[in-house]
């Protein structure tokens, strides 16, 4: 908290950068691992946002073609990281991309998929622009993947977000909602910097000599600044009285809800983060509507709009690289398996079971069920 003198005056005010921040302009998170560290590890609301969707991606049952279930036991397996579908999940909100590396046993068969962190990833193309092999760096070396062994199988799979600004890597959601997230942290700050003086804003010691022209001296000036540095800044002051002598007049500053509701502004930034990440703010707890059934259509939003489609793009890509060992392969989610849809599907079999001009087999075949001689 400043009791006296101003803040030092910039030499000159900073050029506004291209894109959105500015350049020493402001508290903003610039690079994958400081919008990183801002949003999923200094944000609460961001890091939900995120757990939210990757818990719910890792919890959908996934539907395996009879000959893929060794491919179903790998995915379901998960790796060093934790569940599989799970950390491609966060990688490709947070980065956009995710690479899972293929690891085959003496046999050449996959024996386990290993998701890499996707900002230690480097793409090499070939000269015509396609990837060649991949690049992993750790620990100051460099480990080089090829995209394709000598067999034509694939040696890493690589899943990526939409990029129409990139042929390579794919777009996250960090960039989206860097903004938002710094918004939401300095609001943060600044309402701690407000506890810890005494909660509210700062006041001014306003001199009144009782001889025009008379000022403070230096030794004076400076044992006031130490004695009100010491004895009532900080929220363990508060309350504490001030006792003024020598023409001094205590004059606070105060301002107006309009001016700083960093409430209304935490929100506001609050609902922008989890827009990015595709989370219906209701579900993170933020200000709207909040009754049972509002609740209900938010939860059936973010597994029918968020949830499922990523969920289908995983499992599409893990598909599309393991057929070099399984060429019939298909990985699906099962969507009669999931909780959150129990309202969608209870809807459609009332719908169905009220059809009289349907046969029971139509009925069935309809339903995704086995005929009744099958069953």
């Amino acid at each position: 908290m400043r009791w006296f003198g101003k803040a030092a005056r910039p030499e000159a005010r900073p050029a506004l950068a291209r894109g959105f921040a500015a350049a020493g302009g402001g508290d903003w998170p610039q690079g994958y691992e400081a919008q990183l560290r801002a949003a999923y590890l200094g944000n609460p609301v961001a890091q939900r946002a995120v757990r939210l969707v990757a818990e719910g991606a890792a919890s959908v049952p996934v539907a395996v073609t009879p000959e893929g279930h060794r491919a179903g036991a790998l995915i379901a397996g998960g790796d060093q990281g934790g569940p599989l579908i799970e950390t491609m999940a966060a990688q490709l909100l947070l980065h956009g991309n995710a690479f899972v590396q293929i690891l085959a046993d003496a046999d050449g068969a996959p024996a386990e998929l290993f998701a890499l962190r996707p900002e230690r990833v480097t793409i090499e193309p070939d000269a015509r622009g396609w990837p060649q092999a991949y690049l992993y760096r750790a620990g100051g070396q460099t480990l080089r993947l090829a995209a394709r062994g000598g067999d034509g199988r694939p040696g890493l799979i690589h899943v990526r977000g939409l990029n129409p600004l990139d042929d390579h890597y794919g777009l996250g959601c960090l960039a989206a909602a860097a903004g938002p997230v710094a918004i939401h942290n300095a609001a943060t700050r600044w309402n701690k910097a407000l506890l810890d003086n005494a909660a509210r804003p700062s006041g001014a010691l306003v001199y009144e000599p009782g001889e025009p022209g008379a000022t403070l001296s230096a030794e004076q000036f400076e044992r006031l600044r130490r004695e009100m540095d010491a004895s009532f800044a900080g929220a363990g002051n508060a309350g504490r009285p001030l006792l003024l002598e020598g023409g001094l007049r205590w004059q606070p500053l105060s301002l107006s809800p309009a001016d700083m509701d960093f409430i209304g502004l935490k929100a506001a930034a609050a609902r922008d983060i989890a827009l990015a990440f595709g989370v219906p703010p209701m579900l993170l707890g933020l200000p709207g509507d909040s009754t049972h059934a509002n609740y209900s259509e938010a939860n059936r939003a973010l597994w029918r709009l968020t949830i499922l489609p990523l969920v289908g793009k995983m499992l599409d890509a893990l598909a599309a690289g393991l057929r070099g060992w399984w060429p019939e392969l298909a990985l699906r989610p099962a969507l009669d398996a999931v909780p959150a849809l129990a309202a969608d599907r209870e809807r459609i079999w009332a719908q169905v079971a009220q059809a009289d001009f349907l046969s029971g087999t139509e009925k069935r075949a309809m339903l995704g069920l086995a005929r009744a001689e099958e069953a």
